[in-house]
């Protein structure tokens, strides 16, 4: 191994007998590069808007969430509220109660999901750092906070006493109604706040005192929608789960912040496996020139092949020359893409080279694992390539 290892590094170091081979080698190894850098930076890439997305669903969704099985809305006693408290993996709860509302201001119409919250929303929900203008204000029960595109929508700024905004809530019952203005309860609420988060969160929630969602709703006070709590860092999750449903009987389902977004997950998931393998066809392009080079450097190198195969190399000997040739090519070139991809992204977190808005820059996330997926794919692919030109060399070319 010793000596086909040193004959290997002789001849990628020294030049064929012609200018074209030194041309393809050199565009073999180019493509290696290239291939290593693309890989890089498009899987960190994905990893960074991964990193963004969880970013946000970390702000606006619990750890856990607890759902009635059925119908709407369910009760939690005062008991039931002790008992969940007094869990070891628990940090907070709070209480929700959440529905379609109708907003109306200055005969500027909308839908939108009210969502009533305890006072102790904030333990559970970082709230400080989606507010955008003005700020949480429950301890009046007549105020809200809405989101930017409904303020955009409805053309409503903040702490506008004398024009406030009017929710409007369906009364529940049953048969026909004989007048319209009794078949909604509507309360007119001061906007203390708006919001900012993503375009479709923006549009979609007006937060509100739970009280006064209870109060549209015609709830008593025990009523909820969900409970949503904090878990302490190293609290084990499965275990609260199992705690919950015996407190609640398995009355509830409860679901982690991963199943809350299940869709965009695996949107994220797949989104990469298919920039992955975008990628990839670009290394296995390069791993092709990289074969192509390989055979035309045997080709080359026949006569000194001839002279090794008469001094004592075997066949099996000559193979090993070509495939270690191609593994240190492909060592060499990809150790030298990776490091490259990690220049650039590295001056992108520090300096923003490509931006998504004027003061956001485009994500990317530098991670060992990243790092070791593209050199173990590289060196699998170089592996083969490297494997397949060797195998070329018949007894027939060295006789």
């Amino acid at each position: 191994m010793n000596f086909s290892l040193y004959i290997a590094k002789r001849y990628l170091f020294s030049k064929g007998s012609t200018n074209a081979i030194n041309i393809i080698t050199g565009i073999a190894m180019l493509g290696i590069i290239i291939g290593a850098l693309i890989l890089t930076i498009v899987l960190s890439a994905f990893g960074g808007l991964k990193d963004l997305h969880l970013q946000f669903t970390s702000i606006t969704d619990p750890q856990l969430k607890v759902f009635p099985s059925s119908g709407k809305f369910f009760s939690l006693t005062e008991q039931q509220k002790i008992e969940i408290s007094s869990l070891d993996g628990v940090a907070n709860l709070a209480e929700i109660v959440e529905n379609q509302v109708f907003l109306n201001y200055k005969d500027k119409k909308q839908y939108a999901n009210i969502k009533g919250i305890s006072k102790n929303y904030s333990s559970v929900i970082p709230t400080d750092s989606i507010i955008a203008y003005g700020d949480w204000d429950f301890d009046n029960k007549y105020t809200v906070v809405i989101g930017d595109q409904i303020s955009n929508s409805l053309s409503l700024g903040i702490n506008n006493t004398v024009n406030p905004l009017d929710l409007y809530m369906p009364k529940a019952g049953k048969g026909q109604i004989s007048n319209p203005i009794n078949a909604f309860m509507s309360e007119s609420v001061r906007v203390s706040g708006i919001y900012q988060l993503t375009s479709e969160m923006d549009d979609k929630y007006v937060f509100a005192h739970i009280d006064l969602a209870r109060k549209l709703l015609n709830l008593s006070p025990d009523k909820v929608s969900n409970i949503e709590l904090k878990l302490h860092p190293k609290a084990n999750e499965d275990e609260v789960r199992k705690q919950l449903l015996e407190i609640f009987n398995n009355s509830v389902y409860i679901k982690t912040r991963a199943q809350l977004n299940e869709a965009t997950y695996k949107m994220l998931k797949s989104e990469n496996l298919m920039a992955y393998s975008v990628s990839t066809l670009v290394l296995i392009v390069a791993l092709f020139n990289l074969i192509g080079s390989m055979i035309m450097m045997i080709i080359d190198k026949k006569k000194n092949l001839q002279t090794l195969y008469k001094i004592g190399a075997t066949v099996s000997n000559i193979r090993n020359i070509f495939f270690l040739q191609g593994m240190l090519m492909t060592v060499i070139g990809g150790g030298i893409g990776v490091s490259l991809a990690l220049i650039i992204l590295y001056l992108q977190q520090k300096y923003g080279l490509i931006m998504i808005t004027y003061d956001i820059a485009y994500p990317v996330k530098l991670s060992a694992l990243t790092v070791l997926i593209v050199l173990t794919t590289l060196l699998v692919l170089g592996c083969l390539a490297s494997l397949i030109a060797s195998r070329s060399i018949k007894k027939s070319l060295v006789v």
